[in-house]
């Protein structure tokens, strides 16, 4: 079967939170073009928020603010975000008031969206977001191959969840991709779902940034297809349990040729069950 026709989607019909945003706070400041030969610098990091929650599992989004504002990045992919899900991230819409109190823009791509628990209210959505101090001028939620949660009995097929936004960063546009690859011991629905992130990918042009939870570290043969186009900016560091760490999953990843990496780490939080990974980039190219 051939894959689905891509729809992207356009920014006034989208980001209404962003539009918000701006008329109570004022806008981000617009990025100003830049000559194509420098170089351009831009912070980009991960984080798995676990709806909210940290390491002692008390849903506490002004700690996981704290967080996101220390690392001081342009560009933020986040995992297990809730919005109107249910009574652990007490009904809330994660993504928007993150985006909201961190003055930054929001594209948020459920991989559920559930009828709502009474009429008339909110769809209850879980999926992944990105936050970019840069306009989002274009979003995307793509479907890759998935394992529901929600099925008694499920069994892999396309879903919703893996997002993709293309910010111009300083006149130049940069598509940026999160995503939340299968949690299970079995690496059979990751292995699908790489093939789907490379196929996705290879559609764009340009510089393309993904970042993520991929729950398999860095040498498993599942992600080896993924380092044959991408660099992991390898932070040095594990990034799960928050607490006493002992695994990588978490990454950044950039095409190869689009971007330097100059530095990446890990900084030492239990705002999450996660640890982020932050990464130093230097944009190539126009």
């Amino acid at each position: 079967m051939s894959p689905p026709r891509r729809r992207r989607i356009r920014l006034p019909h989208l980001l209404l939170t962003a539009a918000l945003l701006g008329a109570l706070l004022g806008s981000p400041p617009a990025a100003t073009a830049a000559p194509a030969s420098r170089a351009v610098p831009l912070r980009v990091a991960t984080y798995n928020i676990h709806a909210g929650a940290g390491m002692d599992n008390v849903f506490d989004l002004d700690r996981q603010t704290a967080e996101l504002r220390s690392l001081k990045a342009d560009v933020i992919g986040l995992q297990e975000v809730d919005r109107h899900w249910g009574a652990r991230s007490d009904w809330r819409d994660l993504a928007g008031e993150l985006a909201e109190r961190l003055r930054m823009y929001v594209y948020f791509a459920p991989i559920y969206s559930l009828d709502p628990a009474e009429p008339g209210g909110p769809q209850a959505e879980y999926g992944v977001a990105v936050l970019s101090r840069y306009r989002i001028v274009s979003a995307e939620n793509h479907e890759i191959t998935r394992l529901s949660t929600q099925d008694p009995a499920p069994a892999p097929a396309p879903a919703p969840g893996f997002g993709e936004v293309v910010v111009r960063v300083k006149g130049r546009p940069v598509h940026v991709y999160v995503t939340h690859l299968d949690y299970r011991p079995d690496p059979a629905v990751r292995i699908a779902q790489v093939a789907d992130t490379r196929r996705i990918m290879a559609e764009d042009r340009g510089a393309k940034i993904l970042l993520g939870d991929f729950n398999a570290e860095p040498d498993a043969p599942e992600l080896a297809p993924l380092w044959e186009e991408l660099t992991d900016a390898d932070p040095g560091a594990p990034t799960f349990p928050a607490r006493d760490p002992v695994k990588r999953i978490d990454y950044v990843a950039v095409a190869k040729g689009t971007a330097e990496v100059r530095g990446a780490w890990v900084p030492e939080s239990t705002a999450s069950d996660h640890r982020a990974v932050v990464a130093d980039l230097v944009l190539r190219g126009s």
